[in-house]
């Protein structure tokens, strides 16, 4: 296949890269606004194409859409802080409303018909309903922040444009995904990179957090680009799939496990954030459509998650690597 990956530098974009190339058959191309490859990604950049382009400019994405003529498009571009968005909910909408309404006018004038998966998120739901029931796919959306409006209205929209101008568009809520090269933007490689530089003596044995009472499912970003590959080809257009575990973890439960594999002792610290606005106390998938539609079944166990995650953190410790995503 012919295959075009918006976010293709990005912490999804990278491990989906990685599989498709493995898999084998694929030509490869990638959109980043600079097209540089992150020294962590730069191990692909002989094994996909990439192309400068801004999400907003419709005239270069329709010059991209001419030289590469994708098969599949992966649309994993956008805003993804979720608390940031807070701070500047307007380049957030932007970036994923507006950014994906051009992309997919683009691809309608082009002439071209390709299969296209939409990357939306779990949090879309909001708060559930009652107790801690698993979402399915026909719970009511009810975002709770900006960022998670956003890629609510741009889900709902990579819905009506199956019906004018009739693209072939899946959809797939993912929910949380961890794993190697993650962001510190997000807890759980934060807390990693502190007890590196724990270990490595560069910070005193004392790790602050703020709350962590919240609930979480987790999978590897690896299983979850495993959903991906499955939706866009086994998921029917317009239809929409839950990709999550199905289980939750406290995230202080969570940070608790991290530390017990860390190799030096050590203090957690919980300090007051004030300020901060709550997004959902809890985020549970039920992804039985998914998995009866295409089969697909996490294959790695948080524990060996958590370990991968410290150990990237370790080499990227010990090669003197700037952690970029």
């Amino acid at each position: 296949m012919r295959v075009l990956i918006t976010g293709i530098t990005g912490f999804v974009g990278g491990h989906l890269t990685e599989r498709l190339v493995a898999e084998g058959g694929h030509t490869i191309a990638g959109l980043s606004r600079r097209a540089v490859w992150p020294s962590c990604l730069h191990h692909l950049s002989s094994a996909a194409q990439l192309h400068a382009a801004d999400l907003h400019d419709e005239s270069r994405l329709s010059e991209v859409l001419a030289e590469v003529r994708p098969e599949w498009v992966f649309h994993l571009a956008g805003y993804a802080k979720t608390g940031q968005s807070f701070q500047d909910p307007a380049a957030c909408w932007k970036a994923n409303l507006d950014g994906t309404r051009i992309l997919y006018q683009a691809i309608a004038q082009s002439g071209l018909k390709p299969r296209i998966l939409f990357a939306s998120s779990g949090l879309v739901y909001g708060e559930p309903d009652a107790g801690h029931t698993a979402i399915n796919e026909s719970v009511a959306l009810k975002p709770a922040s900006p960022y998670a409006a956003s890629k609510a209205a741009a889900d709902l929209l990579s819905y009506q444009v199956t019906r004018h101008p009739g693209l072939d568009v899946v959809r797939i809520r993912l929910f949380n995904q961890i794993g190697p090269r993650q962001s510190t933007d997000y807890a759980i490689p934060n807390f990693a990179r502190q007890i590196v530089a724990i270990e490595s003596g560069q910070q005193p044995p004392i790790l602050e957090t703020g709350d962590l009472s919240s609930y979480r499912d987790l999978t590897d970003v690896r299983d979850m680009t495993a959903a991906l590959r499955a939706v866009i080809e086994f998921g029917d257009t317009a239809d929409v799939f839950n990709a999550g575990r199905g289980e939750v973890w406290r995230m202080d439960d969570v940070l608790k496990r991290l530390v017990n594999l860390a190799r030096v002792k050590l203090e957690i610290r919980t300090k007051a954030e004030p300020g901060r606005k709550a997004d959902t106390s809890i985020s549970k998938a039920n992804p039985s459509k998914l998995r009866e539609k295409t089969g697909w079944i996490p294959q790695l166990a948080l524990e060996d998650t958590l370990a991968a995650i410290l150990d990237d953190w370790r080499d990227r410790k010990h090669n003197e690597v700037t952690p970029r995503t």
